[in-house]
């Protein structure tokens, strides 16, 4: 059983920063992309941002340059840095991770169970 964890949302004023984190734990032999999404009310989920195992990173238009993705492998963790933070960023914040469970079994996608973020004066 695989469980991700997130943590790091809030209320925040316009221009300010969070960090948002995702720990997966459980039977885990690898895990390949990790990332973020999001979905404001109304609105269908849209991807934030991803990372790669390697390292690679991929980021909505209307993210770069005021969020930073990264990871931890040794602690099946990946962040979420915000920064510059706009009252258009308000949503719930899910984790994505694919992750590799046994050696026999494909990989499998998985969701933390959102976070709030509320940007807001």
């Amino acid at each position: 059983q695989v469980q991700l964890v997130e943590s790091g949302g809030g209320l925040v004023q316009p221009g300010g920063s969070l960090r948002l984190s995702c720990a997966a734990s459980g039977r885990i032999i690898s895990i390949n992309r990790m990332g973020w999404y999001r979905q404001a009310p109304g609105k269908v989920r849209e991807l934030v941002a991803t990372i790669t195992s390697s390292g690679s990173t991929n980021y909505a238009d209307s993210v770069k340059g005021r969020f930073t993705i990264s990871r931890d492998n040794a602690k099946n963790t990946v962040y979420l840095q915000m920064n510059s933070l706009k009252p258009e960023d308000t949503a719930v914040y899910y984790c994505h991770c694919q992750i590799t469970t046994t050696w026999l079994s494909p990989t499998k996608d998985y969701w933390g169970q959102g976070t709030q973020v509320t940007v807001s004066s």
